[in-house]
């Protein structure tokens, strides 16, 4: 048998196909070797990448906390170290308020600690102070962050504050600061924020107590708030008809409610929560016995503050009167026409200057009526049925106090003011006492004291608003909130910052 064998039998370094699978292999090797060169080139660049972009916001980061620094340095040296104008060197009249930016000499009002940033500014002093408050370095790792600021005026307007015979300005300021960080990488962020003081309505709430603990407002046994407007009042048996809304209430702590009191209106707080409340846990609102608020809780986004209204100017005597049923002039030692009346019914008319009067005594179903202008008294104590009558108003009271705790002390008579326009009779006290109040079928005013104690008993109404640290009713006392109060009578409100923002450099 013959053994056939393959003409072309395998030898190694051949292809039985024709080809070289060596080459073929080589090539697709080289291209696997590049692809993967590739990839990890691109993985290195990512990396690096990844980490300038860390680097780069770490800086900017960092920039913009020097930024924020320098808006915090200026707004601290406006708030703190500025002298505001309306001196001798400073006068009102180097500015042009009529425009925004406020102008001096024909240029916008600049307070400037940045070089490319010009001041121009009336006070050079004021200027110098600036420039030294508004820079500062901060040490951030291994690098040193710059920053400086400018401030430049917005708007600017001269008030006197209620309860205040002093004039003061409100000013708007637009603060710009720039954080830095120089060497090898460099950045640079540019922050610009608003501080503002507004100008507010100290009442425009029923009642308001500037306290921040529990029960700053308490109103218990059938107290209720609602409103009316004395400026359109439609009289229904001989008092105003109210509306069961606007009887709003607020305070920077909490209001404590019971038994059935009802606020016809919101209650307005920075606190949240309802629920029981204590020194360490302040809620909103605290309620038993079916006490309701009507409208609701409104967030205030801070505590509320009031500056404290003006000292009697001259401080007033200590001394006492007494007014009894059978006193006649003397018992007030007053120049001849202020005092008219006698048989326990006097008048007092202060004739356009300010009335001294020392520890006030009425009593005994004595009537004391008071004629518009300023009382600058230290006491005033109602008991025995005693009145006293609101005549021609304004009737201002500037209560001093001194050595005496509970100045203002109505509860053993009432008060009268027939207009029921609260504005017609106001007192103002700046010290820390109890203000008796009570309510009565034609009792209007405004009260006006943001560090003293008010309260108001008996089940009969009071027409006005009360503004003070606490304030307290009960027995099922009406507060009656006249609406026209919050365009009547204007303060300062507290600085705040706004309107924020940043930019890259």
């Amino acid at each position: 048998m013959t053994r056939q064998t393959s003409p072309h039998p395998f030898r190694p370094g051949t292809n039985s196909g024709g080809g070289n699978d060596e080459g073929i292999a080589m090539v697709l090797a080289l291209l696997f070797m590049l692809a993967l060169s590739a990839l990890g080139a691109s993985v290195m660049v990512l990396s690096r990448t990844e980490t300038l972009s860390s680097v780069n916001y770490r800086m900017l980061s960092q920039a913009r906390y020097g930024a924020e620094s320098g808006v915090h340095k200026a707004a601290h040296f406006l708030l703190n170290g500025y002298a505001l104008p309306g001196s001798v060197s400073d006068p009102l009249s180097n500015y042009d308020t009529t425009l925004t930016p406020v102008r001096y000499l024909g240029q916008p009002v600049v307070l400037s600690a940045l070089s490319d940033v010009g001041a121009n500014y009336p006070d050079a002093a004021s200027q110098t102070a600036f420039a030294n408050a508004a820079g500062g370095t901060l040490t951030a790792g291994s690098a040193t962050v710059v920053y400086t600021a400018s401030a430049t005026l917005l708007s600017m307007q001269e008030i006197i504050p209620y309860g205040s015979s002093t004039p003061t300005v409100v000013q708007t300021w637009r603060i710009t600061a720039r954080g830095s960080i120089q060497g090898a990488r460099e950045a640079e962020v540019e922050v610009s924020a608003l501080l503002e003081r507004q100008v507010v309505a100290p009442h425009t709430y029923a009642a308001f107590a500037t306290g921040g603990g529990c029960g700053a407002l308490s109103f218990e046994g059938g107290v209720h708030t609602d409103s009316y407007d004395s400026t359109n009042m439609t009289m229904v048996d001989g008092a105003p008809s109210t509306d069961t809304t606007w009887g709003n209430v607020g305070t920077n702590g909490n209001l404590t409610e019971a038994g059935n009191s009802v606020v016809s209106g919101s209650l307005s707080t920075p606190r949240s929560g309802v629920g029981g409340c204590s020194d360490g846990a302040v809620t909103a609102l605290t309620q038993q016995g079916n006490a309701q608020v009507s409208e609701g809780l409104v967030a205030l986004p801070q505590a509320v503050s009031y500056p404290a209204p003006d000292a009697p100017s001259p401080l007033p005597p200590t001394t006492s009167t007494s007014v009894v049923s059978t006193s006649a002039c003397a018992v007030f030692t007053l120049s001849s026409g202020i005092c008219t009346g006698g048989s326990g019914a006097l008048t007092l008319d202060p004739q356009g200057s300010p009335m001294p009067l020392d520890n006030v005594h009425v009593t005994g179903g004595a009537t004391l009526t008071l004629e518009a202008g300023t009382y600058n008294i230290n006491s005033l104590t109602l008991t025995g049925g005693a009145t006293i009558v609101i005549g021609s108003g304004p009737v201002i009271l500037e209560v001093a106090g001194q050595s005496d705790d509970t100045p203002i002390d109505f509860e053993g008579g009432a008060t009268a003011n027939d207009s029921f326009d609260p504005s017609m009779f106001r007192i103002h006290y700046a010290g820390a006492g109890t203000l008796k109040l009570t309510g009565g079928t034609t009792t209007a005013a405004i009260v006006y004291a943001p560090s003293a104690n008010a309260t108001i008993t008996g089940g009969a109404d009071f027409y006005g608003s009360v503004l003070a640290a606490s304030v307290s009713a009960s027995g099922g006392a009406g507060i009656h909130y006249d609406r026209s109060l919050a365009s009547n009578f204007f303060t300062t409100g507290p600085q705040m910052m706004s309107s924020f923002s940043w930019k890259k450099q």
